[in-house]
């Protein structure tokens, strides 16, 4: 488990450098002062970035209960941490985008471009 990692994982530097390709600037990484230490985010816009580990996370894809209670408990909490975690800050008034990992290994342009389209509506650029 030491070897887990929860910061600068391999989906979460790909997705920063597919951001920077594209020329957006100005995040910042696990800010505390922010509600569930987003991977990403810009605190004047209020704008926070997840890069979720399908495992972890529960996707139904990936995880459908095939590890044993401990584990199925463990990743229903995660899951309702996340949902959590996502109503307060939209409470706060934050856009929240959540990746999953095999979506940024996928395409991280894609991935980059609905960051930066959603920087733009948070704004008002459009």
């Amino acid at each position: 488990m030491r070897r887990v990692r929860t910061r600068n994982t391999a989906p979460e530097l790909v997705l920063r450098g597919a951001l920077w390709a594209i020329g957006v600037r100005g995040w910042r990484l696990h800010p505390k002062q922010v509600t569930g230490k987003p991977d990403l985010a810009w605190i004047g816009r209020r704008l926070a970035v997840f890069v979720d580990g399908a495992f972890w996370h529960g996707h139904p894809d990936y995880y459908w209960g095939q590890s044993g209670p401990f584990w199925d408990q463990k990743i229903e909490r995660n899951r309702a941490r996340d949902g959590r975690v996502n109503e307060e800050l939209a409470d706060l008034g934050w856009t929240v985008i959540r990746l999953w990992d095999f979506e940024v290994e996928r395409d991280p342009e894609d991935c980059a471009r609905r960051v930066a389209e959603s920087l733009c509506e948070v704004a008002g650029d459009q």
